[in-house]
């Protein structure tokens, strides 16, 4: 199949653009570029003189000839979201809708879109299927949630909207975050030797590495028409359903001479859910998901001392989405709905041109 894969250049897309190419299929990307040179292990796969490009501009006309567009592309972070909910709301609701409507004018029959367990949000102790309803308590959850039911009106005999739901992601990629729960106490534990815990560790949280994500979307691409549309399918394992104090224990087992703390006054964070992933398993039974969490941390653990991980790498803007995007708004270099002002690439992180910014961090 010829694939489209939008956000192509982001955490998730470093890992799932070879993985769709390395099951035969033909991948182009189409990213917009906010995170070039925040690289781990030398950066995801070149793309030569390919100009940037924001999904919120995209026409039919570039999208004729695809099989199928993967929407990957969003401002996928909480604090993110809590200092621009507009632009929230213009990148991951009005952008995902016009490549839609654009890949559905050109013809184009299958759009898989990167959706989330986040769109839950707050709810409850019992573990929630897919007709469960949503409680989304961030503005990234009620994009993805709002953007589910317009994609689905778009949905007919022509063009098939599927919606995969990812559990909270985790695991090794060239183009790393450290703003998620596993990667980031994972990488406080190597860099200071603290588990550190600023929520009180009892949230629950559904937990997915991005490879076994690749996994499930190559097989929805793959799985026939009347299976996967207008379908919506959490994406995870059930036994990956843990509470953050549970991660936390698992980093400080694989990081020798770490220790696990939980900060004072620390009380519980608003997202608590538990997710039910009988559906994927149940529609797909051949699909085997394969990363456990503590693989997943070791796996972390021994990219980060290749690639030498230090506190000042943690501290910079390189691996924490919000403070580059705080650095390109302080230079100028995109506005305030974070759209571009220059078709140059954009400099590194490290570079002269950035100052300094303080940063809202996840909270565990």
């Amino acid at each position: 199949m010829r694939v489209l894969v939008t956000g192509d250049r982001g955490y998730i897309g470093a890992v799932m653009v070879p993985f769709l190419r390395d099951a035969g299929h033909q991948v182009d990307g189409l990213d917009t570029g906010l995170y070039e040179g925040c690289d781990l292990l030398g950066g995801p796969d070149p793309i030569g003189s390919r100009k940037p490009r924001d999904m919120r501009d995209v026409t039919s006309a570039e999208l004729g000839g695809y099989d199928a567009v993967v929407c990957l592309a969003a401002l996928s972070n909480d604090p993110l979201g809590h200092l621009n909910k507009e632009a929230t709301y213009s990148v991951n609701l009005e952008g995902t809708l016009n490549v839609a409507q654009a890949a559905k004018e050109a013809g184009v029959e299958r759009f898989l879109f990167a959706s989330s367990c986040s769109l839950y949000g707050a709810a409850g102790s019992e573990a929630v299927a897919e007709d469960a309803e949503m409680f989304p308590v961030t503005p990234y959850g009620e994009t993805k949630a709002l953007a589910e039911k317009e994609l689905s009106k778009l949905a007919d005999d022509n063009f098939s909207p599927t919606y995969l739901r990812n559990a909270t992601a985790y695991g090794a990629s060239t183009r790393l975050r450290l703003d998620i729960v596993v990667n980031n106490l994972t990488a406080i534990a190597m860099t200071s030797g603290q588990v550190r815990l600023e929520s009180d560790g009892t949230p629950w949280r559904p937990l997915v590495h991005i490879e076994d994500i690749s996994r499930a979307f190559l097989t929805v691409l793959e799985s026939p028409r009347e299976v996967i549309h207008d379908e919506a399918f959490n994406v995870g394992r059930s036994e990956d359903v843990v509470q953050v104090r549970d991660i936390a224990e698992m980093v400080r087992d694989a990081v020798p001479g770490s220790a696990l703390s939980i900060a004072d006054g620390a009380g519980p964070d608003l997202r608590n859910y538990k997710v039910d992933f009988g559906k994927l398993e149940d529609t797909f039974p051949d699909l085997r998901l394969q990363w456990t969490v503590r693989k997943g941390v070791d796996e972390l653990a021994a990219a980060y001392q290749r690639h030498g991980l230090t506190q000042a790498d943690f501290d910079s803007a390189q691996f924490v989405r919000l403070r580059r995007i705080q650095q390109l708004l302080s230079a100028g270099l995109v506005d305030d709905q974070l759209r571009r002002q220059t078709d140059d690439q954009f400099p590194g992180p490290g570079d002269a041109l950035f100052v300094t910014t303080d940063s809202v961090e996840e909270k565990h």
